[in-house]
């Protein structure tokens, strides 16, 4: 790569014999997220499980299924269901449980849901993972206990999420854990912004 002056402190770069392009030494080569078969490349979060759904057009809009209890991916019952939603622009994190395990969908919007393993006996210990998951894009994630997980609404429109947990909702010893997204204890602890 040559490096090429033009106007003073304007600068581009040149590739063999291709065209110089001011400011193109500033950008960010992309990496798909996913590889030819549609597979995530990411490394995954031991114990997290996403299950994409097939949307299906039909004459009136679209359906996906969320849950079905002969999925492999689904080895508890599911005692409670709830939604939560969240407003554009949103941050809702950080949280996690000790001994349930969330099973998150969203019907409407979308979500940026990111998970970070803080388990140090993990084998996944310190990974990270970013969901983008969408009413167009939907599909089942699975956290498991231990792993702190949040979401922004990155859409335009509010946003709705539907939870499955594991556990049933215990109002007198909640199982839930949080650490507030913007205070120096959570930018300490989740290596993550948005």
């Amino acid at each position: 790569m040559t490096q090429v002056t033009r106007e003073g402190d304007c600068y581009g770069s040149q590739m063999n014999d291709q065209p110089v392009v001011i400011g193109l030494q500033h950008g960010v080569g992309k990496r798909s997220a996913v590889n030819d078969r549609g597979a995530l490349r990411h490394e995954q979060i031991e114990g997290i499980v996403f299950r994409p759904a097939r949307p299906v057009p039909h004459d009136h809009g679209f359906m996906f299924e969320v849950l079905r209890s002969t999925w492999t991916e689904v080895t508890h019952d599911v005692p409670q269901v709830h939604t939560t939603t969240t407003y554009p622009g949103r941050v809702r994190a950080w949280g996690l449980h000790r001994l349930g395990s969330d099973r998150l969908t969203v019907v409407s919007g979308i979500l940026s849901i990111v998970c970070f393993d803080g388990r140090t006996a993990s084998p996944t210990f310190g990974v990270v993972n970013e969901f983008r998951i969408s009413d167009r894009n939907p599909g089942l994630l699975t956290i498991p206990p231990d792993v702190y997980h949040g979401w922004k609404n990155i859409g335009v429109a509010d946003s709705v999420a539907v939870n499955m947990p594991t556990r049933l909702y215990d109002h007198d010893q909640p199982d839930s854990y949080d650490i507030e997204y913007e205070s120096d204890l959570g930018r300490g602890i989740v290596p993550w912004r948005w």
